[in-house]
């Protein structure tokens, strides 16, 4: 049986990730390459591979592979701005090369349970490929 969203933010929080920034997650696995992942980008800051569980015909995410500290963007610091400013532009470059300009995409990053964070490690989802509504959620 599937959990909703919400329930897996919920689950996620109460995890030590949450708690301690330092904690592996998920993730960190994926840049070890302890899991294996469709890994569409890579370079010495961050990777780009495609969502598990996509949304949209086209959907995957930016995460730094460092995440020093950043278990969710409300952590960041202004130590942390080049790396954040890196991850925003390496989403646009990839959205290109994944063919979703000149139509458009659109970027989320959930922060907590009450944004629905289920992975306590940065990253970014760029989902296009279709369109979009609003309000997302």
């Amino acid at each position: 049986m599937s959990v909703s969203e919400a329930e897996a933010a919920k689950i996620a929080a109460s995890s030590d990730p949450a708690i301690n920034p330092a904690a592996p997650t998920f993730f960190d696995k994926i840049v070890s390459k302890e899991i294996p992942s469709a890994v569409i980008y890579e370079d010495d800051l961050c990777m780009a591979f495609k969502d598990i569980s996509p949304q949209a015909p086209i959907h995957f995410l930016v995460i730094p592979k460092n995440k020093d500290g950043l278990n969710r963007l409300s952590s960041a610091t202004e130590a942390h701005i080049p790396l954040l400013g890196h991850l925003m532009f390496t989403a646009q470059k990839v959205a290109k090369e994944q063919g979703l300009v000149p139509g458009g995409f659109r970027l989320v990053v959930n922060d907590g349970k009450d944004g629905c964070q289920s992975v306590y490690h940065l990253h970014i989802h760029v989902i296009g490929g279709r369109q979009l509504g609003w309000p997302p959620g």
